[in-house]
């Protein structure tokens, strides 16, 4: 049993007294700098000892509160605390000094010590408390995209003759995301994703009208409702000892959105010979117009003060047709699209400072084979350049603003150019 010992004030002043008494008349500056180390030790020493005290005092609490939760109508009390726990627990202070004047402020400060850790893994895999949550977000993302066009022929070897034209592609998205997760089971939770996008797209094309020094440019904006998202994430094994707590993700994303095949066009250059040089969408589209499946598996392990975490999975497209699938504005060829599988996996580790706030960083990508269309009675013939890798570096913050609402942001960083240049996201889940 260790015997607790309480530093009161008074004590304090007595020890700084006696220090005092033990050194010489201070004659100088010198002698009046020790004394005032020495009182600053005591002082470094005193609160140390109440952290201490208080650490104690509430595993105390907590453990008590334990006991008379599966103590029953006929169970054998808890025995008293010994003497020097006794004595050490009636010093302490009110609960408005920091601690623990009952079990349950002891179990609140518990649940506050985890609330950073469970705040991680609600944005990594899932939080599974029985409980509905509501959370909104916002991100917006930033494209820039450049593309050389060279249409003629190479003279020599070495002379190019033709028309040298440049494509750029700027592009800003504003996506306002309502989800809902309900706890089902310690075990099960059910998410609800409803995604309404803002796009705005610039289009600059370099050798307008013939000349190469020319640039046409034009606008085009888009909004509405995106594709709307259903999961369920199931866990598998809690976090015990070396385990991670593992975590089995599925779900499926219906074409709710606008899809990018079949969309109106806008012609800003024909060529003398009636060819079209330069077309833009009239409107953007807001979804991927295929529906989705996905399964996934991610991973939290905590190591006090870091939070360790890993995900990987797999999205698979179901084949769909379409009214027109031509990228002609002057032709209609209706057809099928299968987009490509893609694989995506990341990992990261996310620090907790306190109770309230945690920092991450994190590392994912997302790699996607080339997408097949289809002509109607046609075979199917691979899309060039329709395969990506979109690679990104994330920073994020969470701060607990209460006991049922936090603030996440999250800065992305694309590292590869089918990424978007960056990201910047805010979600407010918020607990009922």
């Amino acid at each position: 049993m260790h015997t607790l010992y309480r530093l009161t004030p008074l004590a304090l002043a007595a020890l700084a007294a006696t220090a005092f008494a033990q050194q010489p008349a201070p004659s100088d500056g010198a002698d009046m700098q020790a004394l005032i180390a020495q009182l600053e030790q005591l002082k470094a020493n005193y609160a140390q000892e109440v952290r201490r005290l208080r650490e104690l005092d509430m595993q105390v609490q907590a453990m008590q509160a334990r006991l008379s939760g599966r103590a029953g109508p006929g169970a054998t009390p808890a025995a008293p605390l010994a003497p020097a726990a006794a004595s050490a627990a009636s010093a302490v202070p009110p609960s408005s000094e920091g601690y623990a004047s009952s079990a349950a402020e002891a179990q609140q400060a518990k649940q506050e010590a985890r609330r950073s850790v469970d705040d991680v893994k609600q944005q990594q895999a899932a939080l599974f408390s029985r409980r509905f949550t509501i959370e909104n977000g916002l991100t917006y993302a930033r494209y820039d995209r450049k593309q050389l066009t060279l249409n003629g022929f190479l003279a020599l070897d070495a002379i190019f003759l033709g028309n040298i034209a440049i494509e750029n592609v700027e592009s800003d998205s504003l996506t306002y995301n309502l989800a809902a997760r309900w706890g089902v089971s310690p075990n099960l939770t059910l998410n609800m994703d409803v995604p309404y996008l803002a796009r705005r797209t610039v289009y600059q094309k370099g050798g307008a009208g013939g000349a190469a020094a020319a640039i046409a440019q034009e606008e085009t904006n888009g909004s509405g409702i995106g594709d709307v998202s259903l999961s369920a994430n199931y866990r598998l094994f809690s976090e015990r000892g070396w385990r991670p707590e593992t975590v089995l993700t599925g779900g499926v994303t219906a074409p709710t959105g606008r899809a990018p095949y079949g969309l109106d066009w806008k012609v800003i250059e024909r060529d003398d010979d009636d060819y079209i040089r330069f077309a833009v969408p009239q409107e953007q589209p807001t979804g991927n117009g295929v529906w989705q499946a996905n399964l996934g598996v991610s991973m939290v392990k905590t190591a006090d003060p870091a939070i360790l975490f890993a995900n990987a999975g797999y999205i698979h497209s179901f084949p769909r047709g379409f009214s027109d699938i031509d990228s002609n504005p002057d032709t209609v060829n209706p057809g099928d699209v299968k987009l490509g599988g893609s694989v995506y996996f990341g990992a990261g580790v996310a620090f907790a400072f306190n109770e309230r706030t945690s920092l991450s960083i994190s590392f994912s990508d997302k790699i996607s084979t080339r997408a097949s269309t289809r002509f109607k009675g046609g075979e199917w013939v691979k899309v060039i350049g329709s395969d990506a890798n979109a690679a990104s570096l994330n920073l994020g913050v969470t701060y607990a603003l209460n006991q049922h609402t936090t603030l996440v942001t999250m800065l992305g960083i694309g590292l590869t150019p089918d990424a978007p240049d960056f990201t910047l996201a805010f979600k407010v889940p918020y607990m009922l």
